[in-house]
């Protein structure tokens, strides 16, 4: 087991990475504020993990509730958080309730956001089962729900007290969905680690194959990158935001399709292509290296062109970006593999032109 941590000071939480830790309790225990807690995860997580960790609980003494929702990026939203929060209150959970986040990225947003909002506020711990969320979006504390007229655009931040990534549970993974968490391990190797791009480039047959070594690392290393940043700047207000790299064309096609046509992971691919035409073309970034960006993504079976929403569409997703400062759309950019800056002096013409180059086939076209 390898461990990362969090370093926000008494809000400060570890990261517990290995195989065969999804039922470890005993990494818990000492965290619960009291012996009950509230499992929230969903209908296909549920089938495969929900009654080996109920079971794991109980036999340490952990009253468990269960809630289970549906499962998919459009149940994000008030509709699924007031199901959370009737049962929470039905079970007569009091504030030292803590809520356990069992599932993909969809599950934990949903659970960190239940949790900053019940009761003013209660613990929560993320168990998460995809690659997406044991590199990403189990860490860092933003929670939050999405909103018909842009992703995550409700929400807080709310620090989980523990992280339990079991690369054991990456086995029951479809292979899309193990596709969808290797962009956002690719973005952090583009943004802020050159050294790990070159690893993934002769590491991603190995990935694809899942072999434990090469995708514990590969968690692992996100895991550091991300607790880095996190803990320099954690509510986004400079540094952080260059975790969004690809996100900002990402979530306009994850809105403009409709969530869950797209998953999240194939979305930021196509948006980092895009991301990484952009900076080319205003002359920060060399094509080459844009175009090894797109070759991993395409060698790990990722989209690399975006769907063809008409580009006025585009804008008008992008307009309500929640990077948007001052009513200027900020775009995270590259100016070497490895090296990220944050830009929104873009113009008009040369944005369009990267969404006309970048856009037209469905998601399985690399």
């Amino acid at each position: 087991m390898q461990t990362v941590r969090v370093a926000l000071g008494s809000r400060g939480y570890p990261i517990y990475i290995g195989r065969g830790l999804i039922t470890r309790i005993d990494l818990l225990l000492p965290l619960l504020p009291q012996r009950r807690v509230a499992v929230l995860t969903n209908t296909i997580v549920a089938r495969l993990y929900l009654d080996g960790v109920a079971r794991a609980l109980e036999q340490a003494g952990v009253d468990c509730v269960q809630v289970v929702v549906p499962d998919g990026e459009d149940h994000k939203d008030w509709q699924t958080l007031n199901m959370i929060f009737d049962t929470l209150l039905a079970k007569r959970c009091d504030r030292q309730i803590a809520i356990i986040a069992l599932g993909g990225g969809v599950i934990g947003d949903l659970a960190g956001f239940a949790a900053a909002t019940y009761q003013r506020g209660v613990p929560y711990i993320q168990l998460p089962t995809t690659l997406l969320a044991q590199v990403d979006s189990s860490v860092g504390g933003k929670t939050a729900i999405n909103h018909p007229r842009g992703k995550n655009m409700i929400g807080a931040f709310h620090q989980p007290i523990a992280v339990v990534s079991d690369v054991g549970a990456l086995a029951t993974l479809p292979v899309r969905e193990l596709r969808a968490g290797l962009a956002e391990v690719i973005k952090h190797g583009a943004i802020l680690d050159a050294t790990f791009f070159d690893w993934l480039e002769g590491n991603a047959e190995r990935l694809l194959r899942q072999e434990e070594d090469a995708l514990t690392y590969a968690v692992m290393r996100s895991v550091q990158i991300k607790a880095e940043i996190v803990a320099l700047d954690e509510r986004e207000s400079g540094l952080r935001a260059l975790l969004n790299f690809g996100h900002t064309f990402g979530h306009a096609i994850e809105l403009g399709l409709g969530y869950g046509q797209w998953l999240h992971g194939e979305a930021i691919a196509a948006g980092m292509v895009m991301a990484a035409h952009l900076s080319t073309q205003l002359g920060l970034l060399d094509a080459r290296a844009a175009d090894r960006l797109r070759r991993l993504l395409s060698q790990v079976g990722l989209p690399t062109v975006g769907p063809p929403l008409e580009i006025d569409r585009y804008l008008d997703l992008m307009a309500v970006d929640k990077k948007a400062v001052a009513g200027r759309v900020r775009f995270v950019l590259l100016e070497r593999l490895g090296k990220a800056t944050l830009g929104d002096a873009v113009p008009l013409p040369t944005l369009q032109a990267t969404l006309r180059a970048c856009s037209g086939r469905s998601p399985t076209d690399t």
